[in-house]
């Protein structure tokens, strides 16, 4: 099974925090869905060399940007050509990223009769000072109105995404947050620690002093917080920053743990086929101007042993499949296993890894630093 995500590169205003990829100036917003449809039409083999089975669409993911800006009739010309160029299964999973403010009930209806039949809608916080401070388009209250009415409207396959660490977010107001979002029923919740990422807003409020920045020990508290109150509400943490219940599983980020390939479709995007990675070009005229010549403008890396090891490895530690040693040595072959648990030894006798059977597994103390431990069992040529 493959799965495809498209990048959506504009948004209503841009967030302090965010360095994903986008522009709050629409003007261009007609060109580049014409050329995202040629790019569907130009990358329609991309799954070529996969067996029948394996190059079916199981996943369609709409990220950005905010790809609640589109309107229906343009979501639907970019439905058109998926289904054209590609074998969609019947029951995929097709996900929309929206912001809350986009979520109208007239919006909702017709997203009803799209083929969308999940959202993710980007609430981060249920407290109007984070939001201001995060400088997000909603407010609170209708953060609350666009899940209500998506439930209302049949949308039963929700998740939503908060914020810890924010600096004027107290331990009592997180705790705050996580019991609205228990309360309104959705059956998943992304959450991520606040970073200061490098040139944007946020980070330059730091560097003048007219913001805090990012507490590492609040920053960890709120993390222990969320583990505990998740597990009181049944919610299984599935990857450091994503939890479910019910098995509502987001099969879209799954298969990217689980190394399953994808095509990324816009600028910015990012592909795998199962052994080389690829990433679009980040500026949406130079994408649109390479589109309309029927060429496309990315970067493809080949991925050396060490370099699928290492993905590997960072990839599959922050889940609840762990890091599977058979994989490793059926992919990359016996030394890297040996390596593997030659590094991971002093990790599993501080109690921040477990093994079980052929398997690593962070333990909730490793689990504050996923990402230093993973990345002391890279290996380097």
């Amino acid at each position: 099974m493959a799965g495809i995500y498209i990048h959506i590169p504009f948004c209503k205003q841009a967030c302090h925090y965010c360095d994903f990829h986008f522009s709050t100036s629409l003007k261009g917003k007609d060109a580049f869905l014409q050329a995202l449809q040629k790019e569907i039409v130009l990358q329609k083999n991309y799954f070529q060399l996969l067996t029948p089975g394996d190059s079916e669409i199981e996943t369609i993911y709409f990220g950005g940007g905010t790809p609640s800006l589109l309107s229906q009739s343009e979501l639907m010309r970019v439905f058109e050509a998926l289904y054209k160029n590609f074998n969609v299964r019947p029951d995929a999973e097709i996900t929309l990223e929206a912001n809350p403010d986009d979520l109208t009930v007239q919006k909702i209806k017709e997203l009803k009769t799209s083929p969308v039949n999940r959202f993710s809608i980007g609430i981060q916080s249920f407290h109007d000072e984070d939001l201001k401070l995060m400088n997000r388009a909603h407010n609170s209250q209708e953060a609350l109105t666009a899940v209500k009415a998506s439930q209302d409207m049949g949308f039963e396959n929700i998740t939503i995404d908060l914020i810890y660490g924010i600096p004027a977010l107290s331990n009592a107001n997180w705790k705050l947050n996580l019991y609205k979002a228990f309360e309104l029923d959705v059956k998943h919740i992304s959450s991520y620690c606040l970073t200061v990422e490098p040139g944007t807003a946020l980070a330059h409020f730091v560097k003048e002093g007219k913001a805090k920045n990012v507490d590492e020990h609040q920053s960890a508290a709120q993390f222990e917080i969320m583990l505990e109150e998740m597990d009181k509400n049944n919610f299984v943490q599935y990857e450091i920053s994503n939890f479910c219940k019910d098995n509502h599983f987001s099969r879209h980020n799954s298969n990217y743990w689980l190394k399953k390939p994808y095509l990324g479709l816009g600028p910015s995007a990012h592909s795998y086929d199962g052994n080389d990675r690829q990433s679009n070009i980040s500026n949406n005229a130079l994408y649109i101007q390479s589109i309309e010549k029927g060429e496309l403008n990315f970067e493809k890396e080949v991925l050396t042993k060490t370099q699928q090891y290492n993905e590997y490895v960072l990839i599959s530690l922050r889940t609840m499949w762990g890091t599977d040693l058979e994989y490793i040595r059926s992919k990359m072959g016996s030394d890297y296993v040996a390596y593997c648990l030659s590094e991971a030894d002093r990790f599993i006798d501080s109690k921040e890894i477990r093994k079980e059977e052929n398997k690593l597994f962070l333990t909730d103390k490793g689990k504050l630093f996923a990402d230093r431990i993973a990345g002391s069992l890279f290996k380097v040529d």
